[in-house]
C-alpha cells in the first residue's frame, strides 16, 4: 500500500478494547510490544484473558500500520479504534503488560466474556439514542459516570450521579452501600471516556441488581463527535496523557475551577509533596507558587509554606 505525505507528517492518538478470550496473554503482549517499537509508537497497552485494552500514539501512516496489523489477530478482527489528534510526543515511553484485568475493578473472576465480548453486560446505545432515550423517558433516566470522580470535575452529563471513587477498585463497595438501591429500576446510562470501563462496569450493576442498565457506545468520546457541545455531555474531557484534557468544540462549558483561587481552569497538577503528589486541580498561578502548588491537605500546605520561606 502506498504511503502518503500525510502518513509521514501527521501524527495520531488510538484509543481502543476489545473483549474477547485470549488464552496466552503473555505471548499477544510480547506480539504488541514488538508491533508498537516497529512502528514507532508509543502509549500503554494491558493484555489479559479478558481482551485487550490501550491508548497509543505515533505517524498516522503507523497508526493504520498498526490497526491493519492488530485486526489480523482473530479476536481483534471486529476492534474499533477512537482516532484523535496528538501523537507518541503525548506519552513519556511505550508500556506493554500482561495484567490479571485490563481494567482493575478486583472483580477478575466475576468478569465473563466470549467471542461477542462482555457476558451479561448493559445494552449499548448509540449517541443518538441516549438523546431519544432521555426525550421519552425525562427526568426517569439516570447517568452515572463510570470514571474516577476527580475526571467529572472538568466535564460530566447534565445531572450525573458521580461516585464517590478514586480508582476503578472503589467502584465494588461504592455499589454495594446502598447509596445507589433507589435507582435499581430506573433507567441507567454508564459512560466513561471511550466505553471500556461501562463494559465492566454496566455487569457488575446487573450482578448486583441493577435491572435497566445501559451504556454509551463508545463512550464520551464517540458521544462528544456525534453532537459535539450541543447535546447532553457538559464540559471539558479528561484524557490520560500530556494534553491532560479535551474540548469537543469552542463551546465548551466551563466546570473546572482552581482549588485555591476559584480561577477557570481545566488543568489538574501535582501536589507539591512529594509524599503526597495528588493530582488536583489548579490554576498556572497557584501551580507555580510553592505556597499553594499543594492539594489542600493541611500537612501538604505545610510543606508547601515551608518550601515557599526557603526560596525567598
Amino acid at each position: 500500500m502506498a504511503t502518503s505525505a500525510s502518513d509521514l507528517l501527521e501524527s495520531r492518538i488510538l484509543l481502543y478494547y476489545c473483549f474477547t478470550p485470549i488464552e496466552d496473554p503473555i505471548a499477544v503482549m510480547l506480539w504488541q510490544r514488538t508491533l508498537c517499537e516497529q512502528l514507532g509508537l508509543t502509549g500503554r497497552i494491558i493484555v489479559s484473558k479478558h481482551g485487550i485494552n490501550g491508548t497509543v500514539g505515533g505517524k498516522l501512516g503507523s497508526c493504520k500500520q498498526y490497526t491493519r496489523k492488530t485486526r489480523e489477530y482473530p479476536g481483534f478482527a471486529r476492534m474499533s479504534f477512537k482516532w484523535s489528534e496528538g501523537g507518541a510526543k503525548d506519552f513519556p515511553k511505550l508500556s506493554v503488560k500482561a495484567r490479571d484485568e485490563i481494567v482493575a475493578f478486583g472483580s477478575p473472576d466475576e468478569i465473563k466474556v466470549d467471542a461477542n465480548g462482555i457476558v451479561g453486560g448493559g445494552t449499548h446505545l448509540k449517541p443518538e439514542a441516549v438523546n431519544k432515550l432521555v426525550e421519552e423517558r425525562g427526568d426517569e433516566v439516570v447517568f452515572f459516570d463510570g470514571r474516577n470522580a476527580m475526571e467529572a470535575e472538568i466535564g460530566k452529563f447534565k445531572n450525573a450521579i458521580v461516585p464517590d471513587v478514586n480508582t476503578t477498585h472503589d467502584f465494588i463497595a461504592e455499589l454495594e452501600s446502598g447509596k445507589y438501591d433507589d435507582l435499581k429500576d430506573k433507567p441507567v446510562v454508564t459512560y466513561c471516556t471511550g466505553g471500556i470501563r461501562c463494559e465492566i462496569l454496566s455487569s457488575l450493576m446487573k450482578n448486583r441488581g441493577f435491572k435497566e442498565v445501559y451504556q454509551i457506545d463508545g463512550g464520551i468520546v464517540r458521544y462528544g463527535e456525534k453532537f459535539g457541545d450541543q447535546g447532553l455531555w457538559e464540559g471539558s474531557l479528561y484524557v490520560f496523557d500530556k494534553r491532560m484534557h479535551m474540548e469537543f468544540s469552542n463551546d465548551s462549558k466551563q466546570l473546572g475551577h482552581c482549588i485555591h483561587c476559584e480561577a477557570p481552569t481545566n488543568l489538574f497538577h501535582n501536589c507539591i509533596n512529594e509524599e503526597c503528589r495528588k493530582q488536583q486541580l489548579m490554576c498556572d498561578d497557584c501551580a507555580s507558587n510553592p505556597a499553594t502548588a499543594h492539594c489542600g491537605r493541611a500537612e501538604c500546605a505545610e510543606v508547601g509554606a515551608q518550601m515557599a520561606a526557603s526560596s525567598l
